[in-house]
């Protein structure tokens, strides 16, 4: 399984990655703090999974969504954000592959469900 973790905060991206390493080591995760970087490299790279910050420079993640829908990509998501609002989080169920909305810091028993299998 390849997972891409996209979060202009580095600190979430090394966090979030040893998570995922320790609950299944045989995870390749490849991480991002440029969302923009992350995109190009979707369909090349084919992630079963995207953990997916909303607020960053450059490029939010809506507009990651948004592009991903426009190219017909329909690669999984899990948002995992620092926003509480629920705004977002209905907003987030407009997109047919994020699967779930998650908040930051990321609880292990959150990810078991995603990465256990």
């Amino acid at each position: 399984m390849k997972v891409y973790l996209v979060d202009d905060e580095p600190i979430t991206n090394i966090v979030t990655k040893i998570m995922v390493k320790k609950l299944n080591p045989n995870v390749e995760v490849s991480d991002f703090n440029d969302p923009v970087r992350a995109f190009s490299t979707l369909v090349e790279e084919q992630p079963q999974l995207i953990f997916l910050d909303l607020n960053m420079p450059e490029m939010t993640g809506w507009e990651f969504l948004d592009k991903m829908k426009e190219q017909g990509l329909k690669h999984q998501v899990i948002i995992l954000t620092s926003s509480v609002s629920a705004f977002d989080k209905q907003k987030a169920t407009n997109y047919a592959n994020v699967i779930d909305f998650l908040n930051k810091p990321v609880e292990k028993e959150s990810l078991m469900k995603h990465l256990c299998v």
